[in-house]
C-alpha cells in the first residue's frame, strides 16, 4: 500500500471542522423502561480538522470512534458542546440551511457498502440522488457527473446500469466513495471503510482514498481499528478511550514517541511484518460506558495509575506537537520493553 505523502495545504486561518467540548449521551437500552442508565458515548471531545489534512482515529471497539464520525458529519446532534464547520456552528443553523451546508460540503463513507447502498436502485440512480436532492445542474449535466464519478473511482461506465448486488464488494465501496464525492465536498469522513472487504481489495480502496485526497485536496477523517493503516494514512493520529480523546500526535510520532500509556499499549498489540507481537499487558476488563470510572477512564487498566488518577481527569497537556491527558505520561525515550517490564511488575 502506498504511504501518505506531504500534501499542499490551503492557506486558511481557521480549521475546516471543529468540535469543542462535545458530549454525546444515550439512554441505555438495557435495564428496563424505568432505567436511568446512560451511555457516555462521547465526553468532552475537542478536535480540529485543518484543510487538506488527514486525521486518523483509533481505539478499541466501543470507544466512541463512530460517534465522533457521525457528529462531524451532522448525523448526530451532540448532547452538549459545539460543532463548527468553516467557523459556523452547524446546530445553530435552521434545519434546511444545515442540510444544504453539510450535505454539499461533507461526504461520508460507511463501513459496509452492502447496507449503505440502496440495493433496489441501479448505480446510476445511487450517484444521481445527491445531485437531484441538491438541485445540481441540468439533467444532462447530472448524467455527465455520474460518468465522471465512475471514472474518478476507477469503474467502467457500464457499472451505472447494474444493481449493487450485481457488483463485487470492492466495487460497491468504490460506488459508495463516488456517492460521497458527488457534490464536491471539502471533508471526507471514512468510518471503517475497509473492514467489510476482503483482504485482497483493502489495499486498493486505501490507495484510492489516498489518491483522491491528493487530487481533490480533501480533508479526511479516517476511522479504523486497524491502527497500522491509520498511521500510514494520516498526518495526525487521535487516540480514543471510553468516549474520550486521550492523545493527539503526529503520525510519525506513533508508537515510539507517544506519551499516553494507552496509546503505547494499543500500538504494541498491533501485528507487524518484521517483528513479533510483544504487547504491553493491560490488566482487567474495559470499564462500562454507562458507569465510567472517576478521574482518568484508563486508570483501571493502567500500570502507572495512582490515587491522583482516580481523583480527577487529567487536564490536556501539550508538548512538542503532542496533546495528551495523563497524570503520569510515558517518559520520553521509553521503549516498549521497559514499559512491558514496568507493567509486569505492577500486575
Amino acid at each position: 500500500m502506498n504511504t501518505r505523502e506531504e500534501l499542499p495545504r490551503r492557506s486558511e486561518a481557521r480549521p475546516l471542522a471543529e468540535l469543542a467540548d462535545v458530549h454525546v449521551v444515550y439512554k441505555a437500552r438495557s435495564g428496563g423502561v424505568f432505567s436511568r442508565d446512560r451511555v457516555h458515548a462521547l465526553t468532552g471531545a475537542d478536535l480540529t480538522v485543518e484543510p487538506g489534512e488527514t486525521v486518523g482515529v483509533v481505539g478499541e471497539s466501543g470507544c466512541g470512534k463512530s460517534t465522533l464520525a457521525r457528529v462531524l458529519v451532522g448525523l448526530e446532534k451532540p448532547t452538549a458542546g459545539t460543532v463548527r464547520f468553516t467557523g459556523r456552528d452547524i446546530w445553530s443553523m435552521p434545519a434546511r440551511e444545515r442540510r444544504a451546508a453539510i450535505g454539499s460540503s461533507i461526504g461520508m463513507v460507511f463501513q459496509d457498502p452492502a447496507t449503505a447502498l440502496n440495493r433496489r436502485l441501479p448505480v446510476r440512480k445511487v450517484l444521481r440522488d445527491p445531485l437531484d436532492v441538491h438541485g445540481r445542474g441540468t439533467p444532462r449535466e447530472r448524467d455527465d457527473r455520474v460518468r465522471e464519478l465512475l471514472s474518478l473511482v476507477g469503474l467502467p461506465a457500464s457499472v451505472a446500469d447494474l444493481l449493487p448486488s450485481q457488483i463485487s464488494g470492492g466495487q460497491r465501496q468504490r460506488v459508495a466513495i463516488a456517492r460521497a464525492l458527488a457534490l464536491g465536498p471539502r471533508l471526507l469522513v471514512a468510518d471503517e471503510p475497509t473492514s467489510a472487504l476482503d483482504v485482497s481489495v483493502r489495499a486498493q480502496i486505501l490507495n484510492l482514498l489516498l489518491d483522491l485526497q491528493s487530487r481533490l485536496e480533501l480533508a479526511m477523517v479516517f476511522v479504523s481499528h486497524d491502527i497500522q493503516t491509520v498511521r500510514r494514512m494520516s498526518d495526525r493520529v487521535v487516540t480514543m478511550y471510553l468516549g474520550r480523546i486521550v492523545e493527539e500526535t503526529t503520525a510519525d510520532a506513533v508508537p515510539a514517541r507517544a506519551r499516553h500509556p494507552y496509546t503505547r499499549a494499543l500500538f504494541s498489540a498491533a501485528p507487524g511484518l518484521l517483528s513479533p507481537i510483544d504487547p504491553i499487558p493491560l490488566e482487567g476488563p474495559v470499564p462500562s460506558a454507562t458507569r465510567p470510572p472517576s478521574g482518568c477512564p484508563f486508570r483501571t487498566r493502567c500500570w502507572r495509575a495512582d490515587d491522583a488518577c482516580a481523583a480527577e481527569m487529567p487536564a490536556p497537556e501539550r508538548d512538542e506537537g503532542h496533546l495528551f491527558r495523563c497524570h503520569h505520561p510515558v517518559p520520553k525515550g521509553a521503549t516498549d520493553l521497559e514499559l512491558i517490564s514496568q507493567a509486569q511488575e505492577r500486575s
